[in-house]
């Protein structure tokens, strides 16, 4: 490399740094390792450009630039992660995005117990000061089959357990047709918290709502927690909330209807694969009985691939 073209890269990169805090720097481009390396070979461009000299190199020279700051923060960081398999120490010490492995059932029913803890605590939305309980959600912790509505209702909300007023008795039916018992599944729903039109009045009956967009994303990670600990074969999503908050091609229900999506999280990499479908929720099922043969057509597509015979006669 001449000397000339040294002194312009060196200027260059001082002049960049001078302009935006290192930090920022290193996250977007050096986020890989933690370093900038720029070469030529023969005028072809690099894959990737992140820091073009201002003349070509020589052929078979390479400039690289470190950031020692970057890195020790990365190997710290790098040595203090848990495992997913570890039980967690702290509140909400199953975010991020660690290696998953599957759990026993000792160590999921610590992990749910200890993030069910975490959300009847939780306080990170405006619901968390007007319900009367949280309603983490309940069920067997090795099941192959979750179902996930979209928030707890005026019942729910009393009882702190999923799916226990009307909609919940014409779900635990639901469940009986297949070939199932409530305790042989896991229940949750979108929002662990009653979201109200009134919330001055819980008292009242009539009371509900679907939960908003901003309370949805202060619970989502609880949920993708509970799937991801539980990590069930198949979700059934209920009802277009919950199946749009959880099925990246997000459409009406009508189009997300009639087949399986595969699962993916915004916080947590599953252990395994999760399939998802949507149907109705019971809730609209009881305002349009004549929906309900067309919920049984989409848990009938869950029977197949469960190997259910369906509930005897």
């Amino acid at each position: 490399m001449t000397q000339d073209s040294l002194i312009r890269l060196a200027s260059e990169l001082k002049n960049f740094l001078a302009a935006q805090d290192e930090d920022e720097f290193i996250a977007t481009a050096a986020a890989t390792p933690a370093a900038v390396s720029v070469a030529s070979a023969r005028g072809e461009q690099p894959a990737e450009d992140v820091c073009r000299p201002p003349a070509p190199m020589p052929e078979g020279e390479t400039l690289t630039v470190e950031f020692p700051r970057a890195q020790a923060r990365q190997q710290v960081a790098a040595a203090s992660k848990p495992a997913f398999t570890q039980e967690p120490a702290v509140k909400g010490a199953f975010l991020g995005r660690q290696e998953p492995t599957l759990m026993n059932t000792a160590q999921k029913t610590a992990a749910l117990a200890a993030l069910a803890d975490t959300i009847k605590n939780c306080s990170r939305c405006p619901l968390g000061s007007t319900r009367i309980n949280a309603v983490p959600g309940e069920g067997n912790v090795d099941a192959e089959l979750m179902f996930i509505g979209e928030g707890p209702g005026f019942d729910e909300d009393r009882q702190g357990r999923p799916f226990v007023g009307r909609a919940g008795q014409l779900l635990d039916k639901m469940i009986a047709a297949m070939g199932l018992t409530r305790e042989q599944v896991f229940i949750a729903n979108i929002a662990k918290c009653h979201p109200m039109t009134d919330p001055l009045h819980p008292e009242k009956h009539g009371n509900d709502r679907a939960p908003n967009a901003g309370e949805i994303a202060c619970c989502r990670k609880y949920l993708e927690q509970q799937i991801a600990v539980i990590c069930p074969k198949y979700i059934v999503a209920l009802g277009g909330v919950s199946a749009k908050a959880l099925i990246s091609d997000a459409k009406s229900l009508g189009a997300l209807r009639g087949r399986f999506y595969n699962l993916s999280l915004d916080s947590i990499k599953l252990p395994r694969p999760v399939k998802i479908l949507a149907t109705f929720h019971p809730a609209a099922l009881l305002r349009n009985p004549s929906w309900k043969k067309d919920a049984w057509i989409d848990l009938q597509m869950v029977m197949a691939e469960l190997g259910l015979k369906g509930a005897s006669k």
